[in-house]
């Protein structure tokens, strides 16, 4: 089963949001979302959109807004 991860990483590697969903459409929805969110200033100081993929929910981060 492959579970698609989208997080919202600062330059710290912080991450301040994070939606994980099984559906691949969805994901890729968001993670346009997510890019299109980050302000100019953001992307200039380091921030990041990042879409992957992992195989099971124990990868996910647990504080992730987990969608089936």
């Amino acid at each position: 089963m492959n579970i698609w991860v989208n997080e919202q990483i600062d330059p710290s590697g912080m991450i301040h949001a994070c939606i994980a969903s099984c559906n691949e459409s969805q994901a890729q929805d968001c993670h346009e979302s997510f890019q299109k969110n980050l302000t100019e200033n953001q992307k200039a100081s380091g921030w990041v959109a990042r879409l992957r993929i992992v195989d099971s929910w124990e990868q996910v981060p647990v504080n992730a807004l987990k969608l089936d």
